[in-house]
């Protein structure tokens, strides 16, 4: 037993009845006792340290670093203008720095699924984030002449950042369950708006105050590394399938092709890809002009979404995907209306907006959760890889092209109309809710695999936890 110079105990320390007198003389019970010794250095930090280490603490760093990631992506979206002129560079190169950072996300992805199965996660996050910090913190300082390096610093940003959205999802999987784990994902999956908003916060707020759109830059960069240490010290890396009280004892390890055949057998995952595909095109289009907006329905969505499936679940087993559907399918409603709303009252758009967006958003943690049911805790991190890889793929890294391709065939078929240049873009965003629908009907579907593929997860798990004696050959 460890015991302070004034006689306090610290963590780990039994407990005595035994205190110094009065006249300053030390208790016999207390002196006879073989196994006091004085504390070591550093101890009663170590203790203390150990003390901020819940899950509760836990979830709220890594939504904090997911935040920092979403918030330095879209930095560089809010100086844009300032970086194209910069570089003098065309349209179409300047679009190199998206499309280079989500090609080298989807790329990683994968790879960070894999070693987040296998090694340890908070190592990986906090590599991560750091990496991706001190790559940006550098991009600031990239001559004019270099353009070319400047893109290349995006792909690295872009394979950092994978690093933490393939993971965190599983660490925060495996501290929490049933109705507290939609909470904690919930408020995990609020990054998305939230960051992407601050980032043309950020972005323009810091090229003003500086005078120079570089420093825009060096801000996120700053708290990146300061969340890189968090998760280092504060965040534990819980045994696979803990909060399902099978931490420990999952005793297989499959390969790489193994868990992609089985994720492929799962009906429920491949269909659940499809669905985020959906509303990514859209969010893409409408946080790049109502990025306040956003933060605010990004808010009120994951909380709804997260208190709406609590109260159905006591109604239906099948109340996730259920609920995701209904509010993909009156977002795109109200989304529809926007383009003509718009043209009787601008009010009437916002208020449009404002509640398709709300409905938009109300799914993301739903999902995440989804995939937490029907997959196996040694293979949450390459299911939420692939399914970062699928939905990026067919979502916001060709969404905006589309829409300019059929806003620019409407503007080359009305030559002769400005009427018609001006309104080429709305009719082009009139696919969104099309595709929107679309993904409501895939959740639909997925309501009737959702209890068949929960329960082979199941009969999984509790096969894996079998001694090798046990399991017939």
């Amino acid at each position: 037993m460890c015991v302070e110079s004034d006689g306090c105990e610290i963590e780990g320390c039994s407990s005595s009845d035994e205190v110094r007198t009065l006249s300053g003389s030390m208790s016999p019970g207390l002196k006879s006792n073989p196994d006091l010794h004085p504390c070591r250095p550093g101890q009663k930090f170590r203790a203390a340290l150990l003390k901020c280490r819940s899950p509760a603490a836990a979830a709220g760093i890594l939504s904090f670093g997911n935040v920092l990631n979403y918030m330095d992506r879209y930095t560089v979206a809010g100086v844009v203008l300032d970086i194209q002129r910069n570089y003098d560079v065309s349209d179409s190169r300047i679009g190199l720095l998206q499309t280079v950072f989500i090609c080298s996300f989807m790329v990683a992805a994968p790879i960070f699924g894999y070693l987040g199965d296998r090694f340890n996660r908070k190592v990986i996050l906090s590599c991560g984030i750091f990496f991706w910090s001190i790559v940006t913190l550098l991009s600031s300082f990239i001559s004019k002449e270099y353009f070319w390096l400047f893109v290349l610093s995006r792909g690295l940003v872009g394979i950092g950042e994978s690093s933490y959205s393939s993971i965190s999802p599983t660490i925060i999987g495996d501290l929490f369950t049933s109705n507290t784990r939609t909470m904690m994902l919930s408020v995990f999956y609020l990054a998305i708006p939230l960051g992407s908003g601050l980032g043309y916060i950020l972005g323009s707020s810091a090229k003003e105050a500086a005078g120079d759109w570089h420093w825009a830059l060096r801000v996120s960069p700053v708290l990146g590394i300061t969340a890189s240490v968090l998760i280092l010290l504060l965040v534990p890396d819980p045994k696979r399938g803990s909060a399902d009280q099978l931490g420990g004892r999952i005793r297989s390890r499959t390969s790489w092709l193994c868990d992609m055949k089985a994720l492929h057998y799962t009906r429920l995952h491949y269909v659940t890809m499809a669905e985020m595909e959906m509303p990514t095109g859209a969010f893409t289009v409408l946080l790049m002009v109502f990025g306040a907006i956003t933060c605010v329905t990004g808010l009120l969505g994951v909380v709804i979404g997260a208190l709406t499936t609590r109260l159905c679940r006591q109604k239906t087993e099948r109340a996730d995907p259920l609920v995701c559907a209904v509010s993909m399918l009156g977002s795109a409603i109200f989304i529809c209306l926007i383009f003509v709303v718009a043209k009787k009252s601008i009010i009437g758009a916002y208020v449009c907006i404002f509640i398709g967006e709300t409905l938009l958003f109300l799914n993301w943690a739903i999902t995440a959760d989804i995939l937490m049911f029907v997959v196996i805790p040694t293979r949450r991190a390459t299911a939420v890889a692939f399914q970062s890889f699928t939905s990026h793929l067919l979502g916001d890294a060709g969404s905006p092209y589309l829409i300019g391709l059929i806003s620019d065939a409407l503007q080359q078929k009305y030559t002769t109309s400005a009427l018609w240049r001006f309104l080429s873009l709305g009719y082009a965003l009139m696919l969104c809710p099309f595709i929107i629908v679309l993904g409501g009907m895939f959740f639909l579907a997925t309501a009737l695999y959702f209890l068949d593929d929960k329960d082979k997860a199941e009969a999984q798990c509790n096969q894996a936890t079998q001694p090798p004696s046990s399991v017939k050959v």
